[in-house]
């Protein structure tokens, strides 16, 4: 993997994987990370042998949330530091779509990188907690994108109390997709990679629009938008490929032999 400062990237089997490399202190959030992992987005939106992107920690933890004591450093050429609510909105925003690895604890602020991705699998053992509100604080900006998939119920308790929850807890409350065993996320992660190459890559691209803007509509306003957006699909170049291999029982052309 590539290292810079704060991060650790690498494009493999079919994804970049972005590693938040500050084990020390358990992957805490500062500028310099922040800004690195926005960077590390782009560079994978303009990789055609990345077809999704991956984000996980190293060492014993995810993200234990903001750091505290940030001296505010940046990555080399940067005048100035992405802000954390431009990154989350870079990750949902994203055309390709992202994965959270989540190898350990994610605490705070690092629930939000949880929140904003698109697909999570966790090892069952991590522990999760909105925690600000021990330190008399509350998880405002990652709430934008947490409550969506936790709802007001699950949000109010957790917000609440700060209580820690885990992998199989988080799962049943709707943050987490898959929590596997210790030494099973790689190869769960790269699972979930595998499928989304099986998928063309611009419907996997249109699909994420999709489950993005449809809930925002009414029905009718649903259909307005979906209809023509379903015959542009059906009539383009990548369909007629997906349908032809269909018919003639081969993989399609993005899969390959």
């Amino acid at each position: 993997m590539a290292s810079t400062e704060q991060t650790l990237y690498e494009v493999r089997d079919g994804a970049a994987w972005v590693k938040l490399n500050r084990p020390e202190k358990r992957n805490a959030l500062s500028a310099m990370l922040i800004t690195e992992v926005y960077d590390h987005i782009q560079a994978a939106n303009a990789d055609d042998e990345a077809r999704c992107i991956v984000i996980t920690g190293n060492g014993p933890g995810f993200c234990s949330g903001a750091d505290l004591k940030d001296d505010r450093g940046l990555p080399e050429g940067r005048a100035e530091a992405v802000a954390y609510p431009d990154l989350l909105a870079a990750i949902q925003d994203n055309p390709k779509p992202v994965i959270a690895a989540i190898n350990g604890p994610a605490f705070a602020g690092g629930l939000g990188l949880v929140g904003a991705c698109d697909i999570v699998v966790s090892v069952d053992s991590a522990q999760f907690s909105f925690s600000e509100v021990r330190i008399g604080v509350i998880p405002a900006i990652i709430s934008v994108v947490c409550l969506p998939k936790l709802g007001s119920h699950h949000g109010m308790k957790l917000f609440l109390t700060g209580e820690r929850f885990d992998g199989k807890q988080a799962v049943e409350m709707g943050l987490v997709h898959r929590a596997v065993p210790e030494g099973e996320l790689e190869v769960a992660v790269q699972e979930e990679v595998e499928m989304i190459r099986l998928g063309g890559p611009t419907a996997v691209i249109e699909c994420k629009k999709l489950v993005r803007q449809v809930p925002k509509l009414s029905r009718e306003e649903g259909f307005e938008l979906t209809a023509p957006w379903s015959a542009e699909m059906f009539a383009s170049e990548e369909a007629q490929e997906g349908m032809a291999a269909f018919r003639e029982k081969r993989n399609a052309a993005w899969i390959g032999d």
